[in-house]
């Protein structure tokens, strides 16, 4: 892991994107080319993932049968078991059981409507909220598709990323103490795949993450982190 203040100052950029004026660039995009630079005369990988998905699963509800053989594909494919408290998405019925009841699913007027619904990563853009919690960076990105995986030998179980995660998407292992989420099975999900009733599909990556929060989160950032993110935003 290095730290990316240190990685700019030492690299060889253009007099207008120096480290001075990469710290006082007044857009996103001269920042983001910078760090583009930076890693292509480098080879390294920032901690903080810039890196947009080149794909995203998406639900169609009114096509869900709430059959779950996409729960038991996930798991089968990445924990050799069916368990689908494990699985990367979740399908669940939408019903609140009353008013008053916060539950997790959006509803629809007040006891909900009974619709299957498919949660599904949103594969975030910059800033991705799982791995900036991570205090050991063992969130990465897969050089072929951009998805965010973990990376098991990094993660020490603590939970953090679970408790980032607006929508409640990263899964936990509570026998090998590890954190999971979906990596798009390498450009091929085996979620959509087993759909019999073609309610997912896998499409060019769109930003989804102004979708509205599930829950609160608890927004910790380590020290490492917040000190590299510092270089864009201050």
């Amino acid at each position: 892991m290095f730290d990316l203040k240190e990685l700019m100052s030492k690299v060889d950029l253009p007099r207008d994107i120096t480290r001075r004026g990469f710290l006082e660039a007044a857009t996103v995009t001269a920042a983001f080319a910078a760090l583009g630079q930076a890693q292509a005369q480098t080879g390294a990988q920032p901690y903080i993932i810039l890196q947009t998905p080149k794909g995203i699963i998406l639900g169609d509800p009114s096509l869900c049968v709430n059959c779950q053989r996409c729960e038991i594909a996930c798991t089968e494919y990445n924990d050799g078991k069916n368990d689908p408290v494990l699985a990367r998405i979740r399908i669940g019925r939408n019903m609140w059981y009353g008013s008053g009841n916060q539950g997790m699913r959006p509803t629809q007027g007040i006891w909900g409507d009974s619709t299957v619904t498919q949660d599904t990563c949103r594969q975030c853009a910059h800033p991705v909220p799982c791995a900036n919690a991570c205090p050991q960076g063992a969130i990465r990105v897969d050089p072929k598709t951009g998805a965010r995986y973990v990376e098991e030998d990094l993660c020490v179980g603590c939970g953090l990323c679970q408790k980032a995660c607006p929508w409640d998407m990263m899964s936990f292992d509570r026998e090998k103490q590890k954190a999971s989420k979906c990596f798009l099975c390498d450009g091929e999900p085996k979620c959509v795949k087993a759909c019999p009733a073609s309610a997912l599909v896998y499409l060019p990556w769109k930003d989804r993450s102004g979708e509205p929060a599930r829950r609160a989160t608890h927004g910790y950032l380590p020290e490492e982190n917040a000190n590299q993110c510092s270089v864009c935003h201050g």
